[in-house]
Formats: structure tokens, C-alpha cells, sequence
């Protein structure tokens, strides 16, 4: 039986009707012309039965390889949903979710009260596009954009370079006079000046800093959001709109009575919903939040 695998072998076919064989050559001996003694060329035939079975034993294990490698990266990037990272918990609710163990935006802690706390986030980029649905939480626009801006973050760039995901996803609204809210993490809803019109966002890799491939697509826009302070409150469950208002309303109350921040002017209600679909209610982290400012400013 001839081995898969001889760098010192060459393969040569014989086409000739009166010869049903494959010769391997042994080629050693002519890569030494410049040695003293040359060793004799030798031969082998084997049908093309066993050719075919080798050519199959080489095939199978490069796919096996391959299949290794994939495996290994679905292991990998499984295992960042089925073993989550959690946030410091204050209740037992928080104590229940779960967020995916990928990139968020670094943010610092500032100070806590009931029920919110107030953090400072750090700078970021995100690539954004405008959502068809009248709501930031109407499920055929959300799809919509949420594909438009998987497809820029997966390969549909200039550079044709697939990124990383990272969390949440965040749904933010603009305050009816157009003023213009910074959003935070993967990806952004925001609504525009224009009535019924939402803003989707995904925060970019921190990794690239202000060298993002650019978007092949023109509904897709790529902008920094600055540092900026927020007051945010935790909840689980499904988000929608109803459940936004109120506890917007109730964000709101609490930051009247706080002695340090007030709410920015202009400020608008902002959405981060940090798990996948299938997570179940009672794990997935959501959070409201509204930019603040401290009052001696």
C-alpha cells in the first residue's frame, strides 16, 4: 500500500489504452546530481482503486481539520452566551441576570441610590442607521435595521474586515425639539427630529478607535459619542413601549430629589437591552437611562 503522503514521490498517469496503472516515481535521487553517488530511480504501480481511496483519506483529513477549527470557534463563541458575565447586583432581580460575556462600553460608578445609579460612560463610536418603524421597538424595523448593521459589522465595509459584537443593544429617543442624544453600545435606537422616525445603533470594537472600515451601505453613519454622565435603572423581562414610559416617568421623579445631578436639558430616554432572543425573561438585563449633569455646573 503506498502512503498518503511522500514529499519524495511525484505521481504520473498513464493515459495509454494498453496500461490500466499509476506509476510513482521516486525523485529523490534527482534533486542529488552534484552528490558522488546517485541512488537508482524506483517505481511503484498501484490501480486506480488505490489511487482513489488515497486521494480520499487526504480529502477527509483536511476536512477534518477544518472541521476542528470551526468547532472550535462555535465552542468559543458559545460559550460566551452559556457562561455570562453579571453587573455588581443591588436586588434579587439583578441578582437573576445575565449579560454575554462580550465587549461593552467602559463606564465608572460615580454613586448609587434608589433605585438608579449614576455612571460615568467613556467615549465610544458606533455605526447607526435610520429605522423605518414608528416605535423603537416595532419588531419588522428593528429586524430591518438590526440586518443593515449586522451586515456593515460582518464584512459589508471597505475593508471587507468582519468585527466583533459587543452589548447592549441600546434604543434611544430624541426629545420631540430634535435635540440630538449620544447613544451608548452595540446597537443604538434613537428617534430622529422627524416625527416617527427611530435611530438604531451599534457600538463599534474599542479596539479600533477612530480607524473604522468605512460602510458600503449609505444608510449606515459612523459617529463618536463623547464622554458623558447617565442615571440608569435595571429591569428584566421584554421591552416595549408602554414599559419604557413608565419607568421613564419614575426615573424622572427619583432624579428630582437627587442633591448632586439633574437631568441634561434635552435629555431623552435611552434603551439597553443586552441579550439574545432566546434568553429567558427572568435573565435578561434591560436598562433606562437618561444623561444627567451635575448641578453646580
Amino acid at each position: 500500500m503506498v502512503p498518503l503522503y511522500n514529499p519524495t514521490l511525484s505521481l504520473t498517469l498513464s493515459n495509454s489504452r494498453s496500461s490500466n496503472s499509476i506509476i510513482i516515481t521516486n525523485s529523490a535521487s534527482s534533486s542529488s546530481a552534484k552528490t558522488k553517488r546517485q541512488r537508482p530511480t524506483t517505481t511503484t504501480s498501484f490501480s486506480p482503486f488505490q489511487a482513489r481511496v488515497s486521494l480520499i483519506f487526504a480529502l477527509a483529513s483536511q476536512a477534518t481539520s477544518l472541521s476542528q477549527r470551526l468547532v472550535a470557534d462555535v465552542a468559543s463563541e458559545t460559550a460566551k452566551y452559556l457562561f455570562p458575565k453579571r453587573f455588581e447586583s443591588r436586588t434579587i432581580e439583578e441578582a437573576f441576570m445575565a449579560v454575554p460575556d462580550l465587549e461593552t462600553p467602559n463606564f465608572k460608578v460615580l454613586s448609587r441610590r434608589d433605585p438608579y445609579e449614576i455612571r460615568e460612560v467613556e467615549p465610544y463610536f458606533v455605526a447607526e442607521t435610520t429605522m423605518p418603524g414608528k416605535t423603537g421597538f416595532d419588531f419588522n424595523g428593528s429586524s430591518q435595521s438590526f440586518n443593515v448593521l449586522a451586515e456593515y459589522l460582518f464584512g459589508k465595509n471597505t475593508r471587507k474586515e468582519q468585527m466583533e459584537m459587543t452589548t447592549p443593544v441600546f434604543t434611544t429617543k430624541n426629545s420631540s425639539d430634535g435635540v440630538k442624544m449620544e447613544m451608548t453600545t452595540p446597537v443604538l435606537t434613537t428617534k430622529s427630529g422627524e416625527p416617527d422616525k427611530w435611530k438604531m445603533s451599534f457600538v463599534m470594537p474599542s479596539k479600533y478607535g477612530a480607524d473604522l472600515p468605512l460602510p458600503k451601505d449609505s444608510s449606515v453613519r459612523i459617529k463618536e459619542v463623547p464622554r458623558r454622565i447617565v442615571a440608569v435603572v435595571s429591569f428584566s423581562g421584554f421591552v416595549n413601549d408602554e414599559e419604557v414610559k413608565q419607568r421613564e416617568l419614575k426615573l424622572r421623579e427619583a432624579l428630582k430629589s437627587d442633591r448632586q445631578f439633574k437631568i441634561k436639558e434635552g435629555s431623552s430616554v435611552e434603551v439597553a437591552q443586552y441579550n439574545p432572543p432566546f434568553t429567558l425573561p427572568f435573565q435578561r438585563r434591560n436598562e433606562i437611562a437618561l444623561e444627567v449633569e451635575r448641578k453646580n455646573e
